[in-house]
Protein backbone atom coordinates (compact mmCIF):
# COMPACT_ATOMS: atom_id res chain seq x y z
CA UNK A 1 0.00 0.00 0.00
CA UNK A 2 1.43 3.40 -1.17
CA UNK A 3 2.23 6.42 1.67
CA UNK A 4 -0.59 8.63 1.61
CA UNK A 5 2.22 11.85 2.14
CA UNK A 6 -1.33 14.16 2.73
CA UNK A 7 -2.58 11.73 5.26
CA UNK A 8 0.80 11.78 6.93
CA UNK A 9 0.88 15.74 6.75
CA UNK A 10 -2.20 16.04 8.77
CA UNK A 11 -1.60 13.41 11.24
CA UNK A 12 1.84 15.48 12.07
CA UNK A 13 0.10 19.15 11.51
CA UNK A 14 -2.71 17.89 15.22
CA UNK A 15 0.75 16.91 16.64
CA UNK A 16 2.45 19.86 15.70
CA UNK A 17 -0.63 22.01 17.42
CA UNK A 18 -0.23 19.56 20.78
CA UNK A 19 3.36 19.96 20.65
CA UNK A 20 3.26 24.22 20.81
CA UNK A 21 0.29 23.83 23.58
CA UNK A 22 2.52 20.97 26.06
CA UNK A 23 5.76 24.02 25.35
CA UNK A 24 3.74 27.16 25.75
CA UNK A 25 2.30 25.09 28.93
CA UNK A 26 5.59 24.62 30.31
CA UNK A 27 7.17 27.80 28.73
CA UNK A 28 9.67 26.01 26.45
CA UNK A 29 11.30 26.72 23.32
CA UNK A 30 12.22 24.26 20.94
CA UNK A 31 15.17 24.19 18.18
CA UNK A 32 15.38 21.56 15.73
CA UNK A 33 18.63 20.00 14.23
CA UNK A 34 18.15 18.79 10.80
CA UNK A 35 20.01 16.26 8.40
CA UNK A 36 18.00 13.98 6.02
CA UNK A 37 14.80 16.16 6.32
CA UNK A 38 16.15 19.55 5.56
CA UNK A 39 14.23 21.71 7.57
CA UNK A 40 11.51 20.24 7.01
CA UNK A 41 10.74 19.53 11.12
CA UNK A 42 10.90 23.29 11.46
CA UNK A 43 8.76 24.04 8.55
CA UNK A 44 6.20 21.66 9.91
CA UNK A 45 6.55 23.55 13.17
CA UNK A 46 6.56 27.00 11.73
CA UNK A 47 3.54 26.39 9.65
CA UNK A 48 1.51 27.11 12.55
CA UNK A 49 0.88 30.62 13.43
CA UNK A 50 1.84 31.68 16.54
CA UNK A 51 5.01 29.17 16.56
CA UNK A 52 7.41 32.05 17.10
CA UNK A 53 6.03 31.81 21.11
CA UNK A 54 7.75 28.21 21.54
CA UNK A 55 9.88 27.55 18.08
CA UNK A 56 13.25 29.25 18.53
CA UNK A 57 15.46 28.37 15.70
CA UNK A 58 16.11 25.25 13.30
CA UNK A 59 19.48 23.64 12.16
CA UNK A 60 19.90 22.18 8.86
CA UNK A 61 22.98 20.41 8.81
CA UNK A 62 23.20 18.21 6.07
CA UNK A 63 26.86 17.85 5.68
CA UNK A 64 29.21 16.57 8.42
CA UNK A 65 31.13 19.70 8.47
CA UNK A 66 28.01 21.83 9.29
CA UNK A 67 26.91 19.03 12.15
CA UNK A 68 30.73 19.82 13.56
CA UNK A 69 30.53 23.57 13.05
CA UNK A 70 26.74 24.71 14.14
CA UNK A 71 25.85 21.81 16.35
CA UNK A 72 29.67 21.35 17.45
CA UNK A 73 29.33 17.44 16.93
CA UNK A 74 33.23 16.46 17.30
CA UNK A 75 34.38 14.91 13.76
CA UNK A 76 36.25 12.15 15.82
CA UNK A 77 32.93 11.32 16.37
CA UNK A 78 31.76 11.38 13.56
CA UNK A 79 34.55 9.62 11.81
CA UNK A 80 34.11 6.54 14.17
CA UNK A 81 30.03 6.09 14.11
CA UNK A 82 29.28 7.49 11.02
CA UNK A 83 26.18 10.44 10.57
CA UNK A 84 23.73 8.06 10.75
CA UNK A 85 24.52 6.94 14.13
CA UNK A 86 23.36 7.03 17.74
CA UNK A 87 26.03 9.04 19.19
CA UNK A 88 25.54 11.37 16.38
CA UNK A 89 22.00 12.18 16.67
CA UNK A 90 22.36 12.47 20.44
CA UNK A 91 25.37 14.97 19.95
CA UNK A 92 23.09 16.83 17.56
CA UNK A 93 19.88 17.20 19.92
CA UNK A 94 22.23 18.49 22.82
CA UNK A 95 24.63 20.54 20.42
CA UNK A 96 20.87 22.11 19.48
CA UNK A 97 20.00 23.05 23.16
CA UNK A 98 23.75 24.10 23.97
CA UNK A 99 24.18 26.16 20.83
CA UNK A 100 20.86 28.22 20.75
CA UNK A 101 18.30 29.69 24.12
CA UNK A 102 15.91 26.91 23.72
CA UNK A 103 15.11 23.69 26.46
CA UNK A 104 13.68 21.24 24.09
CA UNK A 105 15.11 20.14 20.83
CA UNK A 106 14.97 17.47 18.16
CA UNK A 107 17.36 16.01 16.05
CA UNK A 108 17.41 13.58 13.29
CA UNK A 109 20.12 12.43 10.78
CA UNK A 110 19.57 9.41 8.04
CA UNK A 111 19.68 7.70 4.99
CA UNK A 112 16.64 8.95 2.66
CA UNK A 113 17.92 7.18 -0.73
CA UNK A 114 17.32 6.53 -3.01
CA UNK A 115 21.29 6.12 -2.91
CA UNK A 116 23.75 6.62 0.08
CA UNK A 117 22.45 3.49 2.03
CA UNK A 118 24.69 0.38 3.28
CA UNK A 119 24.36 -3.10 4.56
CA UNK A 120 24.45 -1.73 7.82
CA UNK A 121 21.96 1.55 6.97
CA UNK A 122 20.26 0.47 4.25
CA UNK A 123 18.02 3.36 3.28
CA UNK A 124 15.57 4.63 5.02
CA UNK A 125 17.58 3.91 8.42
CA UNK A 126 16.85 7.64 10.39
CA UNK A 127 18.18 7.90 14.04
CA UNK A 128 16.45 10.58 16.01
CA UNK A 129 18.05 12.26 19.20
CA UNK A 130 15.52 14.31 21.60
CA UNK A 131 16.60 16.43 24.29
CA UNK A 132 13.90 17.38 27.31
CA UNK A 133 14.61 18.52 30.69
CA UNK A 134 18.23 18.16 30.14
CA UNK A 135 17.25 14.08 29.37
CA UNK A 136 18.63 13.23 26.05
CA UNK A 137 16.48 10.01 24.47
CA UNK A 138 17.84 8.40 20.61
CA UNK A 139 15.97 5.85 19.23
CA UNK A 140 16.62 4.42 15.29
CA UNK A 141 13.94 3.99 12.59
CA UNK A 142 13.91 1.91 9.25
CA UNK A 143 10.98 3.50 7.31
CA UNK A 144 9.80 2.16 3.69
CA UNK A 145 9.37 4.01 0.38
CA UNK A 146 11.04 6.49 -1.83
CA UNK A 147 13.04 9.69 -0.12
CA UNK A 148 9.67 11.37 -0.35
CA UNK A 149 8.23 9.00 2.44
CA UNK A 150 11.32 8.30 4.43
CA UNK A 151 11.71 12.24 5.16
CA UNK A 152 7.76 12.60 5.71
CA UNK A 153 7.16 9.34 8.08
CA UNK A 154 10.56 10.88 9.96
CA UNK A 155 8.61 14.27 10.56
CA UNK A 156 5.89 12.74 11.60
CA UNK A 157 7.86 10.00 13.96
CA UNK A 158 10.45 13.00 15.38
CA UNK A 159 7.12 15.00 16.18
CA UNK A 160 4.86 12.76 17.74
CA UNK A 161 7.59 11.27 19.79
CA UNK A 162 8.12 14.64 21.09
CA UNK A 163 5.09 15.23 22.17
CA UNK A 164 4.94 12.09 24.64
CA UNK A 165 7.90 12.89 26.24
CA UNK A 166 6.85 16.28 26.71
CA UNK A 167 3.28 15.00 27.78
CA UNK A 168 4.64 12.34 30.06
Amino acid sequence: MPLDSQALRADWAVDVSRLAELLAARGGMLATAESCTGGMIAAACTDLAGSSAWFERGFVTYSNAAKTELLGVPAALIDAHGAVSEPVARAMAEGAVARSSASVAVAVTGVAGPGGGSADKPVGTVWFGWCVGGETVTQQCRFDGDRAAVRAQTVAHAVRRLVALLDR
